[in-house]
């Protein structure tokens, strides 16, 4: 098997003498070709040469980001490689959710195994789509997968201050984010809802502050704790969804409560707006909103479809 192996230099778990350990052993089983990502989406453009080039599969060391864009460069195709996932980043939340340790020595072990045994695990992507301004000419479309998450609101705006943070020489770490958090709670307009959700068929929800969007469970990991808002969501179906139409304190707190850990069941409340295994829906908001997929910001936005893309993307597992 010819493998390209993409490295992002920057992530936050990656360095010299962990890259070397993994080049030998990556290196002894598959015929191995590094490439270092220089910017943002050249991994996405890497991988998506990779097939036309003789590779049978993209190995990937680097964060959620990167991953991201392995996923969206593979999926530009249609004659798609493997993907092979070794964690690099603070949270590496699908490489968790596949059930791949989080060391990336231990899961390069892991794949090493999945290798021999010929095992890879077909799973369903997110899809979302947005207008975009197509350079004074009319509206277009732009559109992004996703492998576990997407988030208007609240949220989104961390990644975005998050993003700013690391670019500053801040180093990604739960205890950044979380203070993030916090500040732009504060700083977040907790008494006028702008977002609207509507699905085919339904009565239309508004009043909404935040939308979560989920691939698979968990949403995100606190060190070693996962963070479950949407505990029923799996590679297997479409995606879910949590919103909430309040955000004071009280309506924040109780929610943290019942899904950091492994809770029992759905989370409970008046103020929760949930969905289940749904193909597809929209997000349209009275003002312009922060969006997040799979922990990269993309800018803010007044109306997103998502959709579910069943049986897109191959792995090794």
């Amino acid at each position: 098997m010819r493998a390209l192996l993409l490295v992002n230099p920057k992530a936050t778990s990656t360095n010299r003498r962990t890259l070397d350990v993994l080049l030998r052993a990556l290196g002894a089983a598959v015929d191995l070709e590094v490439a270092e990502t220089g910017y943002r989406g050249h991994a996405s453009v890497l991988a998506a040469h990779a097939k036309e080039k003789g590779f049978d599969a993209v190995a990937v060391l680097g964060g959620d980001g990167t991953v991201n864009e392995v996923a969206n460069g593979l999926m530009a195709v249609d004659d798609r490689a493997k993907m092979i996932i070794i964690p690099g980043g603070s949270a590496n939340v699908l490489a968790r959710a596949l059930g791949l340790p989080n060391n990336p020595v231990e899961a390069t072990g892991a794949v090493l195994e999945a290798l021999r045994e010929g095992r890879s695990r077909t799973i369903s992507l997110g899809l979302a789509e947005w207008d975009v301004s197509d350079s004074g000419t009319g509206a277009g479309v732009e559109s992004r997968y996703f492998t576990f998450c997407a988030d208007l609101g609240w949220d989104a705006e961390v990644i975005r201050a998050v993003e700013g943070l690391r670019s500053a020489g801040y180093r990604a770490s739960p205890t950044l984010y979380m203070q993030t958090a916090l500040r732009h709670y504060l700083m977040t307009d907790r008494r006028h809802p702008a977002m609207t959700l509507t699905r085919p068929g339904q009565r239309d929800v508004p009043g909404i502050f935040l939308a979560i969007v989920s691939n698979t469970a968990p949403w995100t990991f606190v060190g070693s704790r996962p963070v479950n808002p949407t505990p029923w969501a799996g590679f297997d179906t479409g995606l879910d969804l949590l919103a909430m139409t309040k955000l004071r304190l009280p309506a924040v707190v109780n929610l943290l409560r019942q899904i950091v850990g492994d809770p029992q069941g759905l989370p409970t409340g008046k103020h929760l707006v949930q969905a289940h295994d749904e193909s597809v829906f929209t997000i349209e908001a009275a003002r312009p909103i922060a969006l997040q997929l799979d922990g990269d910001y993309l800018g803010e936005r007044e109306r997103v479809t998502f959709r579910s893309i069943p049986d897109a993307l191959q792995v090794l597992v």
